[in-house]
Formats: structure tokens, sequence, C-alpha cells
């Protein structure tokens, strides 16, 4: 897999992503001519997360592990051993993850590097996990394309995957992995028609024959109208609809003169099992019902405690926020054990070999 460009590469090498003193430890090191084998050993806090990112991590370290020589890199990959647990596996607060062992002086610059990419990418696999594990084997799609810098998103889809995402939403969360990336029609789209779902429906057919339909029916904070409206007017055509009610609105079905119950804001258990009571009678029990909106492990597992008959779970912003941060620590030195108070060495019998 290629993960960067020459110019990326370049500057990976060069230092330009990495903390300073790093890069000035690397530097004296280096004058000092200190080349020291050490064992680096990762680890993070969080329990049942989802180990992801080694793979990446791994080409990191042959790519720019060295150091230039009258302006030429020279490559010292071939002096690092790396061991580390597979990718996907379920880790442990405090659990050894990887160690690096070779003179640190070859790689003193990554460590900054190497400590965000396993801390993005578990952090997106394991809220993916958790997501899917809640959902009781019903799709989850990986719908978290604008809640974070566009540029994440490659190797954020990856880490869905590995979470167990069954379809993303971009081209570029797609690259990395074997997943459709799929969508249904924006609010935009109805509203450039002037609030006409039917004659967005149909443009969309038109334009997409090989493509499944799915409907958005929350425009006019009406899904069973809307739901009922679009079958009528796809009939088999119509893949599914999406309910994606915004969480400080009550969709007309359940409003009433009665106080306002808090649960019946936005997509909620009530709402979609009226629209699929609705869809029922009228003959459309193939229409698959798909929600978004505010989804995370807590609203999946809810929706899941209630019976809901959804489909499929649209899930974005809860799966790319919260931190899985990882600590690399030095925790021996030509073979003797040396480390930071409290950091000592932790072998895993479940490493595999990764040089």
């Amino acid at each position: 897999m290629t993960y960067w460009d020459k110019k990326t590469i370049n500057k990976i090498r060069r230092g330009y992503f990495s903390a300073v003193y790093f890069n000035k430890t690397k530097h004296i090191l280096s004058q000092e001519v200190n080349l020291n084998l050490v064992t680096m050993q990762l680890f993070q806090k969080k329990d049942k997360s989802v180990f992801c990112g080694v793979d990446e991590a791994v080409e990191l370290l042959k790519k720019g592990t060295g150091y230039f020589k009258r302006n030429r890199w020279v490559s010292k990959w071939s002096d690092l051993k790396v061991r580390s647990l597979p990718e996907g596996s379920q880790i442990k607060s405090g659990e050894s993850v990887m160690h690096i062992i070779g003179p640190y002086t070859y790689f003193a610059h990554l460590e900054s590097l190497y400590l965000g990419i396993l801390a993005r990418r578990t952090l997106v696999a394991s809220n993916t996990r958790g997501v899917v594990k809640a959902a009781n084997k019903k799709p989850v799609m990986f719908f978290a394309d604008r809640f974070d810098h566009f540029l994440n998103q490659e190797g954020d889809g990856y880490a869905a995957k590995v979470g167990g995402a069954t379809a993303v939403c971009t081209l570029a969360q797609a690259v990395r992995v074997e997943l459709p990336a799929i969508g249904t029609i924006p609010h935009a789209l109805i509203a450039v028609n002037k609030g006409d779902l039917e004659i967005t429906l149909k443009q969309f057919v038109k334009h997409f024959k090989k493509v499944r339909a799915i409907a958005l029916v929350d425009f006019n904070n009406d899904c069973v109208a809307d739901s009922l409206k679009a079958a009528r007017v796809l009939g088999r055509k119509l893949w599914g609809v999406r309910l994606d009610t915004a969480q400080n609105m009550i969709d007309k079905s359940l409003v009433s003169n009665k106080v306002k119950n808090k649960l019946n804001y936005g997509v909620n258990p009530k709402l979609v099992k009226l629209v699929r009571k609705t869809l029922n009678k009228e003959g459309f029990e193939f229409v698959k019902i798909v929600v978004s909106g505010g989804f995370d492990e807590k609203k999946v597992t809810w929706f899941e405690k209630e019976k809901t008959p959804v489909d499929v779970y649209g899930v974005g912003s809860s799966l790319v926020h919260g931190n899985n941060d990882f600590t690399a620590d030095i925790v021996k030195v030509g073979g003797k054990n040396v480390s930071k108070s409290g950091r000592s060495y932790r072998g895993n019998k479940k490493f595999k070999c990764f040089s």
C-alpha cells in the first residue's frame, strides 16, 4: 500500500511533522555516534480497544528510518526489528502492543508520527466496533465525511472497515478497502427542486438507474407521509427510505396537544415503527429503513433494546470523536532494562514479527 507521495516522505524524513525535541535528540545522538540498541514499547489506556494502523505505522518506519548524508537519504530500516500485535486485535489498558528495536538515532524523529497513526486509526476502529456490536449484525454505514478534516478520510475509511463498517460514503474512504461508497439523496437536492420530493426521486432514478434509490424523507418533517409518497412514486425502484430528523424536532406524526415527550425528538423508535407499519399496510414491505442523525453506541443500543425495525444504521460524528492516545517509552538499552519509573518492559506472547 502506498500511503504517501515522495514529497511527503521527504518531509517525514526531515522531521517536518515531528516534535522538535525528537529532531534535536536525533541530531545529538548522530553527532555523538550513539548507536545503542533500544527497545521502544508502545501502549494505550483503554480496555477493549481495537488496535488499528499497524501496517501504516510499519510502512512509516520502512520509509522514514535512517538519516541524510550529504543530502542523500540512507535507509536504516534493515537495522530495526518490529514486533507487534496484529491489526484488529482487541487490546487492554497498559498492554504492550508494539516493540521497536534498533538504534534510536535512526527512528527518533518518527515517534510523533507512529503514535498519531495508531491513535487515530484505533480511535475510529474502536468507535465503529462498539456501534457494530450494538447493532446486532445490522449493517452500519460510515457517514463521517463532514466531521473532520477531509484528508483524514482515506485512513478513517480503512479503520472503519477494521471496526466492522459495511459501507462508506466517499471515494476517499473506500480507496484502501473493499467497501462500497454509497449515499442517498441529500436535503440540498430536494431544496433545489423547491421541496418537491417526487421530482427529486424521479430525477435520481433517471440519472442513476443502477444505484439503489434511498429516499430522504424528513425534509418536510413528515417521515410517515413522505415515506409512503416515495414508495408510491418509485415502487420497486425504491430500495429504502432514510430518516434523519433533527434532534431538536418532533416529526409531525408524533406531535400532539399533550406535553411533548422528550423521547419523540429526532429519529426515535416510535417514529421508525410508525413508518414501518404504514409502509407494510400499503404493501411496501420490501422498502428498507435507514436511520441517521446523532447515532452512537448508546443510541443504537436503545434502538435494538426497543426492537426497532431498522435495516441499516448510518453513523457519523461519534465514530471520529474521542481519544485513544498511545504512549511510547524506551524500556531497554543495550539489552538491559532502562525506563522511566512506572514504565517497565512488558513482553507480549501475541506479538508477530513485522521486520
